[in-house]
């Protein structure tokens, strides 16, 4: 049973399960009550979302070294003990059921969600 890593908004998976919203602001524009069946995420858990700050320098400073920075900055960030343990518990839950996790980044290898990919397998979760 993996976790999978996906774009929010996008058509869910075969046996997905629950979506987790991993980004720091809702879906503008979208009810609260229409999150889930327009396929944004179930429960949004910003805890996992890059900082306003770290956000804002990034797209401030786009280019390789912007995205090296970034990657640095939201590394730290998930290594506070609240969030590894957040880490870790996905990871045991992944290996008893499926769910997912996501950002709305249209291109994975700039998003966030790439890192929280890495962050999860060195965690040990199972990844769809």
């Amino acid at each position: 049973m993996p976790v999978f890593v996906v774009r929010l908004g996008s058509p869910r998976l075969p046996g997905e399960g629950l979506r987790l919203g991993t980004v720091r602001f809702p879906p503008r524009g979208v009810s609260r009550e229409a999150r889930a069946s327009g396929d944004w995420f179930d429960v949004w858990y910003p805890n996992l979302a890059p900082s306003a700050a770290t956000l804002r320098e990034f797209r401030q400073h786009e280019g390789p070294a912007a995205w090296s920075r970034f990657g640095r900055r939201y590394r730290r960030e998930m290594d506070t003990p609240d969030n590894r343990r957040t880490l870790e518990l996905l990871a045991a839950l992944s290996h008893h059921t499926a769910f997912a996790v996501g950002c709305y980044c249209a291109d994975e290898a700039h998003c966030h969600r790439s890192l929280l990919r890495e962050l999860l397998r060195d965690a040990g979760a199972l990844l769809g």
